[in-house]
């Protein structure tokens, strides 16, 4: 009777002892995602209501550029948020969808078809995706680990294998990028004022995009090549501004009038929405856009 008792107590004890340790465990992950993601219950439930579209519409079985229009127009009508990636403190992965600007716009399209394609349509499998997409080699390491210029955006992803630079196959020509906008202009970044360390670091960034080479298609060959841009492309349109790569970024979308529009979250104080005039059209009003660079998703 004594040794059942004593092992009884044994158990007892034990058990208790694995339910602190898992007590503790669960602060300590719950600690660590709060620390290093931003997001709300929207976010939850405006994410699930994409992957339940998909099943409603069998999106998994069409190509991966449809599964990115269909994403995209859902997304139509929403507000266009400015500087919704900055927040105080160490750099986190933020998320927003419930307001967005052309390049949040574009990555979470992208990363919630890709994990339609593949099946893998959690919450956390939608996070992991948009890590992978957003920073330098999947990894946060700080404000300067974040793909800050398109151009660089493109180089990763690529490197990647989430999509293929298309544009020289399409007729583009060559362009060469002189990047210095976020070291010559560091007022207009606030993780920048609040850490000049981070200046140096993206100075080296911005001389190594520099060395590149990328195509592009100048906007008045736009209209001759559209042919062999397909829905669900991905616009990035070159820009004049001294010491930027990329003023904007879209998504291709074939219309009814058989011309290629761009969806887009075109500025503050917008919505999402898809161009009423072509593509080439659009662009034609705007000095500041020279032409475009096409991108791809790949299937896998």
């Amino acid at each position: 009777m004594k040794t059942s008792y004593n092992k009884s107590k044994v158990k007892s004890q034990r058990s208790k002892e694995i339910s602190i340790l898992a007590g503790v465990l669960s602060v300590i992950l719950s600690f660590s995602y709060s620390y290093s993601q931003v997001f709300s219950e929207q976010d939850v439930e405006v994410c699930n209501s994409k992957f339940q579209l998909a099943v409603s519409k069998n999106l998994a079985e069409k190509p991966i550029g449809d599964i990115l229009v269909e994403i995209g127009k859902s997304f139509i009508g929403t507000d266009y948020l400015a500087h919704g990636l900055e927040k105080d403190g160490d750099e986190q992965l933020v998320i927003n969808l419930a307001g967005l600007d052309c390049t949040t716009f574009l990555e979470n399209a992208l990363v919630l078809a890709r994990c339609v394609k593949t099946g893998k349509t959690s919450f956390e499998n939608y996070m992991n995706e948009l890590q992978l997409i957003r920073y330098r080699d999947g990894v946060i390491d700080e404000y300067p680990s974040r793909l800050h210029y398109f151009s660089d955006w493109i180089f990763d992803n690529a490197k990647k294998g989430i999509i293929k630079d298309v544009t020289k196959d399409v007729g583009g020509e060559k362009i060469k990028f002189k990047i210095n906008y976020m070291s010559t202009h560091p007022e207009s970044y606030k993780q920048l004022k609040d850490n000049p360390d981070f200046i140096p670091i993206i100075k080296e960034q911005e001389k190594e995009i520099s060395c590149r080479k990328y195509y592009f298609i100048p906007k008045d060959e736009l209209a001759a090549k559209e042919d062999s841009i397909q829905n669900g492309d991905f616009i990035a349109i070159t820009t004049t501004v001294e010491g930027l790569d990329i003023g904007h970024v879209g998504i291709a979308v074939e219309m009814d009038d058989g011309r290629i529009h761009l969806m887009h979250a075109p500025t503050v104080n917008t919505q999402v929405h898809i161009t009423d005039q072509p593509l080439s059209d659009y662009l034609m009003k705007y000095k500041r856009h020279s032409g475009v660079i096409v991108l791809r998703a790949n299937e896998d």
